[in-house]
């Protein structure tokens, strides 16, 4: 591994193309063949491949893949907005904008590029952002694939205005599993959440964790910094790290909401979870010059069975 990171050259190992809308894509690649695949339409990871090149993402069959539409699946970035819990459409403006390759970040942290291959991009608000949403920010995603192929996604959003402004956010994110009935999540339990199929009414999970029988849609509260998907069938298991994000979302629509979707096939729910990093219950508020960073760190490894502290410990989190 230290090899790698000694010879690995991050700038080799990222590589530029178009969609079929004319949109730039980034293709980030590492050592073992691992590689992730960003639009500049939205920000979003719209693919993450293991070393076997198998996908770990969602995305629908019947995703539509056209500006200013989000595609439904990888992974959104939801802000300023979560949800349409606010003035604006669902999930807020980010997910449908065009972002631009930043050339020149302000630094981070050494160890957070050092031996991956990553790429910078940032958005700012247009003149119609501003009608809709009047608050003036830079929003700075690095997006890194490192050599182990851990994803990890760093928001960093800073306040420009004249004024204080508050926002939510969330990443969606789409995770590709075997058969959601098979599926369990770890590292909620006990917690209180809000359930958003019954007007947001605060309940406790009762569960030692939470597995799928119909549809769901919640905010797990105050939720740990590391939360863990298991799925059986696939001997996978998923670990979710965040940090500046204290809520949970976990959602399937599942049957029924499924075929009132235009953009989601009939049976799809059975192979995807989304289990979101997010900000909601009490919104980030900037002063003028402040700056909020939000991380997401995803890991997948072989194995079905809890998943034991050390070994978390041991991945860094």
């Amino acid at each position: 591994m230290g090899h790698y990171a000694a010879v690995w050259d991050d700038k080799a190992a990222t590589e530029i193309t178009k969609d079929w809308n004319g949109i730039d894509q980034v293709l980030l690649r590492n050592p073992h063949g691992a590689s992730a695949k960003i639009s500049l339409h939205g920000g979003q990871v719209i693919s993450w491949r293991n070393d076997q090149g198998e996908e770990l993402l969602f995305t629908s069959n019947k995703a539509i893949f056209k500006h200013p539409k989000s595609m439904r699946g990888g992974i959104q970035i939801c802000y300023p907005q979560f949800g349409d819990c606010g003035s604006l459409d669902q999930h807020g403006f980010a997910r449908n904008k065009i972002w631009v390759i930043d050339e020149n970040p302000p630094p981070l942290h050494s160890n957070e590029s050092f031996g991956k291959s990553f790429v910078d991009l940032l958005l700012k608000p247009s003149e119609e952002d501003l009608k809709q949403w009047p608050h003036s920010f830079e929003f700075r995603l690095r997006v890194s694939l490192a050599i182990d192929g851990d994803l990890t996604l760093i928001s960093r959003i800073r306040n420009i205005n004249g004024k204080p402004f508050s926002f939510s956010f969330a990443y969606h994110t789409y995770l590709s599993v075997s058969d959601i009935s098979e599926v369990r999540v770890e590292g909620l339990e006990t917690l209180d959440y809000l359930d958003n199929l019954s007007k947001r009414e605060l309940l406790t999970e009762q569960g030692d964790a939470i597995t799928f029988e119909s549809e769901m849609d919640r905010t797990y509260l105050r939720s740990p910094k590391v939360v863990a998907v298991l799925d059986h069938e696939r001997k996978r298991t998923y670990v979710i790290g965040k940090e500046g994000l204290p809520d949970t979302v976990v959602w399937n629509p599942w049957e029924k909401k499924s075929k009132t979707m235009a953009d989601f096939g009939d049976d799809e729910y059975k192979s995807m979870l989304c289990v979101d990093g997010a900000a909601l219950e009490r919104p980030i508020t900037l002063k003028p010059g402040e700056e909020w960073t939000g991380k997401l760190m995803l890991t997948a490894v072989k194995s079905s069975f809890c998943f034991d502290q050390l070994e978390l410990q041991s991945k860094g989190f």
